[in-house]
């Protein structure tokens, strides 16, 4: 691969602003064509800003062809930058409005999956308040594993985090909102499922393979206390959700999620009042800088939500 030698990039203008922002689109769509939609913009302008981006770096971002699109190791770091970059910018963005006492731009919030049909979490109501205080404020929600909210929340891709709580940084300030409970599960195939297992304890399921997340997390912590034999991973309570359906693993699921399989017959939750633990979920931010006016008014909303009140 031929890299320009020469600085590439000078001065950033309004333009390298949006080629950077088609870039990360096309990245996180897949692709040009899927990207198509996302940006409301044609195929052939997705791929010229592309390819004018290339040209304004100096530098081969990504492979289009028959093996579909492809990242290569310098468009992977730049993606990596421009998450940073554009991070930055909206800060900047939020920082302006505040010394202006009002709420606009752009809000970005990941949350962990399956919290939506957890009875006693409330982040839709939360949206809900929020969006009635400030309705100029555009908002982005994603759904991520544990430690990829963390990093987001702790490099500014998002403000505001919703995470179960396993270990604490200095970095962020944590906000207890709800809990949750884990339930450990077989499917309809395993043989635990048509028996009486009202006696068991743990020794009796550590020869079972465990199906647990592959990252830091209170599901590694409780496998590695009790020392259950991990034999599969998953990476979001969907992929466990999985490997237990196929009868060859036993797996921790939030009860509230687990609920339609066990209605239907696929899952029975295994001595429910032993195999089990808690789950205390928080809202994470950034302790420094300073979180945002925007940012501060979602998280009283998120308390309030919670707290059964409305915001001031």
């Amino acid at each position: 691969m031929q890299v320009n030698t020469r600085a590439a990039l000078g001065q950033l203008s309004d333009m390298d602003l949006r080629l950077l922002r088609v870039f990360k689109s096309v990245v996180e769509c897949g692709g040009m064509a899927q990207a198509e939609l996302e940006l409301n913009i044609g195929i052939s302008t997705v791929s010229r800003h592309i390819k004018d981006l290339e040209t304004r770096l100096g530098l081969t971002l990504c492979r289009r062809g028959r093996a579909g699109f492809a990242l290569t190791p310098e468009g992977e770091q730049i993606y990596r930058e421009t998450l940073r970059f554009l991070a930055g910018a909206d800060a900047f963005r939020s920082s302006v409005d505040e010394i202006h006492q009002r709420m606009g731009g752009q809000l970005a919030i990941a949350v962990f999956d399956k919290t939506a049909s957890n009875p006693v979490a409330h982040i839709g109501k939360a949206i809900a308040l929020f969006t009635k205080m400030a309705p100029e404020v555009s908002l982005h929600l994603h759904v991520a594993p544990l430690n990829t909210i963390e990093r987001g929340v702790m490099d500014g891709q998002f403000q505001v985090g919703i995470i179960p709580g396993h270990r604490s940084s200095d970095t962020l300030a944590y906000t207890a909102l709800f809990d949750e409970t884990m339930l450990l599960y077989c499917g309809a195939q395993h043989p635990l499922f048509g028996t009486d297992n009202t006696a068991m304890g743990w020794d009796d399921v550590r020869h079972h393979p465990f199906a647990g997340l592959g990252y830091h997390s209170p599901n590694m912590d409780i496998s590695q206390q009790v020392r259950l034999v991990r034999k599969a991973t998953g990476y979001d309570q969907e992929s466990i959700a999985t490997l237990i359906l196929s009868g060859q693993f036993l797996g921790f699921l939030p009860d509230h999620y687990a609920q339609g399989f066990v209605q239907s017959g696929q899952m029975r939750a295994v001595q429910p009042t032993l195999f089990r633990y808690d789950c205390n979920f928080f809202s994470i931010v950034r302790r420094s800088p300073q979180p945002t006016r925007v940012t501060r008014a979602f998280q009283e909303c998120l308390l309030a939500a919670h707290e059964g009140r409305q915001c001031p």
